[in-house]
C-alpha cells in the first residue's frame, strides 16, 4: 500500500516539472504568441439603440426616494443654535510671564513690545498674580510658530490653553 502511494506521489511530482516550451527569435529574446488565449470581444455596431421605454431624459429632475434631508436639516439647526450662543472658543495662548509684582509684569510686557512689535500682547490681574500674555490661536500648531520666537527672548514663557472670545 506504500508503495502504490509513494510511486503516485512521484509521478504527481513528474508530471508536474514538465518543462515549459519558449520561443526564442533570432536576435535570443524571448517571445511567445499569446493571442490563442486572450479572449475574444465582439464588436458593437453603431446600429445598437436602447429602447424607447429604457431611455431617459438626462435633464429631468428625479425625487430621491431614501433621503436624510429632513433629518439633517434639523441636526445643522441645533448645531447652528448652539453655536450662535457660544461667546468663547477653546484655543491657546502664549503666558510670557506670571508672578505677583505689578512693575515686572508692566516691564516684560514692555520688552516683548520692543522685542516682537508684531505680537499684540496684554497684561491679565488674576489675584493674586499678574499674567503677560501674547497671541490667541485657535490651534497648537499655529501657536508653534510664534511661540519659538517668544522663547528666543524670554525662556520662561510657556503655551497655555485658554479660551477665545469670539467678537
Amino acid at each position: 500500500m506504500k508503495a502504490r502511494s509513494a510511486i503516485c506521489i512521484i509521478l504527481l511530482i513528474a508530471s508536474g516539472c514538465k518543462p515549459t516550451q519558449q520561443t526564442q527569435t533570432q536576435d535570443g529574446k524571448y517571445s511567445e504568441d499569446l493571442s490563442g488565449v486572450r479572449p475574444k470581444i465582439e464588436e458593437q455596431t453603431e446600429n445598437t439603440s436602447v429602447p424607447e421605454k429604457n431611455r431617459r431624459d438626462p435633464k429631468a429632475y428625479v425625487e430621491p426616494l431614501h433621503t436624510v434631508n429632513n433629518q439633517l436639516d434639523a441636526v445643522l439647526d441645533s448645531i447652528d443654535r448652539i453655536n450662535l450662543t457660544r461667546k468663547f472658543v477653546e484655543g491657546y495662548t502664549i503666558q510670557v510671564y506670571s508672578g505677583m509684582k505689578r512693575e515686572d509684569a508692566l516691564n516684560v510686557k514692555k520688552q516683548l513690545t520692543i522685542s516682537l512689535p508684531q505680537l499684540n500682547s496684554e497684561l491679565q490681574y488674576l489675584q493674586p498674580n499678574y499674567r503677560v500674555m501674547t497671541g490667541k490661536y485657535f490651534t497648537r500648531l499655529e501657536a508653534e510658530k510664534d511661540y519659538q520666537q517668544v522663547r528666543r527672548y524670554f525662556q520662561a514663557a510657556i503655551l497655555v490653553p485658554d479660551k477665545i472670545a469670539i467678537n
